[in-house]
């Protein structure tokens, strides 16, 4: 890379912002020059990191962590700030590239402050596109950003869309876009078994290594029907003509067909490394110390159709996405907060898509056309999703 990139990172401490700031420590000195790093509650480890990478700022979310980040940072140099408000303006810091990677809904407003004040986002947290999908979009193209997708899945369809051309409709060539699911540790368990899993059980993904709230919707395959949303959002193509396909190999992660019969592919040994490596370098490519795909040693390959009774999360993704308003908007509401509740053994495993349904039966598509109106949906899908469970607990 010629020239050096200024860089903040959003949910540095995360899964996705651990293996971005692999990555960075791993470039050469000087490719990337740190603003700041933003985490939740670790102040030790945003601490370490801050220090490893000589960052100017970082922000802790959670008030009451910022005695910690402090003393953890004393004698570095490096600025210390906490609280909501300070995530908000490290994102809207001028840099090149911001990865967004914060989990959950909460990711929302930083976002699009980083959008807001242009450059390249490299988007990892998908939630945002999920509810607020218009509004990130619309700040995108009022600023100038260019908005990358860092998901697997994503990234391998924005790869495999390189051939799709230019024009007045660059997208009328292309006949479908595929979204692959490693279809989760219970694809093949019956449903009277996943009524009993436990969280513990749930949260070891039999190929990825992620955070426990994606860890669970991979699971439950709400993830996948959240990366549709998304797909469909990102890359404008009617909902109908994105398929999902289990391929438990996790080799292939995205593929499109395009009118002639080809059908481009990005395969990849399952490392959240190379799309976020990927996303780093663009529209250059950078060395990146991952396994490489041994198709030999692999030897097969296999795609199948996901079961729609043992996981409606699909289902429910694309109703709320033909429903529109904010109809997107409780669906995630309502899972965070399910999963946060299985998480907490508050909740069964079966009993997370039936308390989403529950809620987007109750509360409709309202329309949540800014902001303000999105995060008052989000919580008012939230309460309602909690009523629910406790509803279903006392039963």
């Amino acid at each position: 890379m010629a020239m050096s990139r200024s860089v903040t990172i959003l949910g540095s401490t995360g899964s996705v912002g651990c293996s971005t700031v692999a990555l960075i420590a791993e470039a050469p000195p000087g490719a990337y020059r740190i603003e700041a790093l933003v985490a939740n509650r670790d102040a030790v480890g945003l601490a370490a990191q801050a220090r490893r990478l000589g960052a100017r700022l970082a922000v802790v979310a959670d008030h009451g962590c910022y005695g910690a980040l402090k003393d953890a940072l004393a004698g570095s140099g490096v600025e210390a700030a906490a609280g909501p408000e300070a995530v908000v303006a490290a994102a809207a810091r001028p840099v090149d590239w911001t990865m967004a990677a914060i989990v959950g809904a909460a990711g929302l407003p930083a976002t699009l402050a980083a959008l807001a004040r242009g450059g390249v986002l490299a988007l990892a947290n998908k939630e945002s596109l999920v509810c607020a999908g218009q509004i990130v979009l619309a700040t995108a193209r009022a600023a100038g950003a260019t908005l990358l997708p860092v998901d697997s899945e994503h990234n391998a369809i924005f790869q495999a869309l390189a051939s799709r051309g230019a024009g007045a409709d660059p997208y009328a060539t292309v006949e479908k876009i595929v979204l692959t699911a490693s279809g989760g540790p219970f694809r093949t368990m019956s449903l009277a078994d996943m009524a009993g899993v436990t969280p513990d059980a749930a949260v070891k993904h039999p190929v990825w290594s992620m955070g426990a709230k994606i860890s669970i919707d991979s699971a439950t395959m709400m993830n996948k029907g959240l990366e549709l949303i998304e797909a469909v959002r990102l890359f404008p193509v009617p909902e109908e003509r994105v398929e999902v396909l289990v391929h438990p190999q996790s080799t292939v992660h995205g593929l499109v067909q395009y009118a002639d019969g080809s059908v481009m592919a990005q395969l990849g040994t399952p490392d959240m490394r190379t799309p976020i490596a990927h996303a780093l370098a663009w529209p250059a490519r950078m060395a990146a110390s991952v396994p490489r795909l041994d198709l030999v040693g692999l030897g097969r390959l296999d795609f199948f159709a996901p079961d729609p009774v043992r996981f409606p999360a699909l289902r429910l993704a694309r109703e709320a996405l033909r429903a529109g308003g904010g109809a997107t908007t409780i669906l995630n509401a309502a899972n965070e907060t399910a999963v946060g509740m299985f998480l907490d053994r508050r909740l069964g495993f079966l009993e997370i898509a039936a308390v989403v349904e529950e809620t987007l039966a109750r509360l409709g598509a309202p329309a949540a056309e800014d902001l303000a109106a999105i995060l008052a949906l989000d919580g008012a899908a939230r309460d309602e999703a909690a009523r629910i469970a406790a509803e279903r607990a006392a039963a």
